[in-house]
């Protein structure tokens, strides 16, 4: 496991890869065929189908979604260290349209952030800690990292990475 550590604007994301299931089929795209040449918003959280997960911070940026676009973004992503049907399951079942997911099943693209932690103490195994991102070209242009980031805390803030503060960060760094 990586040392924890708030990723910077200016670091590149992990090359990783990303396994989908679409069509009855198991489809790998890299972060590159993801990220690169685009300006993304990309938000991680502890897992689908829990609390804060399903009745805030998704639905939040589902809802915020066409203005985020509007603000000189190419997409949304909603990242979790689940598998492709845990997470298309979940956005089935949350009735999500347009944030399209991104599972981290093995935890790759968390752990290449930093900010993979150990939540064993509620069952969990590996997840990833919450945060929000902006990245343009695979590179972080700004993160949004909850605070008290460490293994096996009972903590679960979701503060920093609403897509209230998003917005607010887009709409002053909108580009020419």
């Amino acid at each position: 496991m990586s040392m924890l550590k708030t990723p910077l604007p200016g670091d590149l994301i992990p090359e990783v890869q990303f396994i989908f299931r679409e069509e009855g089929q198991f489809v790998t795209r890299s972060s590159f065929d993801i990220f690169n040449e685009k300006r993304v918003v990309i938000f991680g959280l502890p897992g689908a189908f829990t609390p804060t997960c399903s009745a805030y911070q998704l639905p939040g940026f589902e809802e915020n979604y066409d203005e985020i676009l509007e603000l000189g973004i190419d997409e949304v992503y909603c990242t979790s260290v689940n598998d492709a049907f845990v997470m298309n399951a979940w956005a089935e079942n949350q009735g999500i349209e347009k944030v399209k997911m991104l599972p981290d099943g093995n935890g790759s693209f968390a752990e290449g952030l930093g900010l993979l932690v150990e939540k064993k103490n509620l069952g969990f195994g590996s997840r990833s800690w919450r945060y929000a991102a902006v990245i343009n070209n695979g590179v972080i242009e700004f993160m949004f990292v909850e605070s008290g980031i460490e293994h096996n805390t009972g903590a679960d803030s979701y503060v920093e990475s609403e897509p209230e503060k998003v917005l607010r960060y887009l709409k002053q760094n909108k580009p020419n």
